[in-house]
């Protein structure tokens, strides 16, 4: 997603104390992030030093997805997913499985966008496939019969994949067009 970053101004070289608490925040932030790591609630303590003597304040982090889980979230509808980073994760996909629980995917995740193609060999479930592009809108939906070896090519490039339970966005009422948000957990 396109991030605005806002325009920096030259400021003076700030004084001890703000350097101090510039480095206690840096430090707290990476406490709630090492925390983080565990995947589930977390909350770390951060001390500050004030001139008028110690103040305590916590900073909470969210609930994250757990490690190598995901969630796409489409306004108030949230599909709790696998993700497949590496190659090897994406050519295994959910070949072999037998089930899908309602409300659960996987998500293919690639690191730039182009025209993709995936095909049903050796997967036993009837799925629905999402292509996503790099501003996480679903560009296509198509609809793919398991044990089948047609290939099911995206209309645009995209950058993601998300497959569902065939049915799923039609009954969710998600269509093209539709902006997701993603969350990855930790790792």
């Amino acid at each position: 997603m396109p991030i605005d970053r806002p325009f920096l101004e030259r400021q003076s070289r700030p004084t001890r104390s703000k350097r101090r608490k510039g480095a206690l925040g840096v430090l707290g932030f990476l406490a709630v992030a090492a925390c983080g790591a565990s995947g589930g609630q977390t909350q770390a303590a951060v001390s500050e030093a004030s001139e008028g003597g110690q103040r305590e304040s916590t900073a909470s982090q969210e609930r994250l997805p757990p490690r190598g889980e995901g969630w796409v979230i489409f306004g108030k509808d949230t599909v709790r997913v696998e993700l497949a980073r590496t190659p090897e994760e994406r050519e295994q996909g959910l070949m072999y499985r037998e089930t899908l629980e309602k409300g659960r995917g996987m998500l293919f995740v690639f690191n730039d966008s182009q025209i993709r193609s995936f095909w049903m060999l050796n997967t036993m479930i009837p799925l629905d496939i999402a292509y996503i592009d790099e501003n996480l809108t679903i560009i296509d939906i198509q609809a793919m019969e398991p044990q089948t070896e047609d290939p099911h090519p995206s209309a645009r490039p995209a950058m993601f994949a998300l497959e569902v339970p065939l049915g799923w966005f039609a009954e969710m009422g998600i269509g093209v067009g539709t902006q997701a948000q993603v969350v990855f957990g930790p790792g």
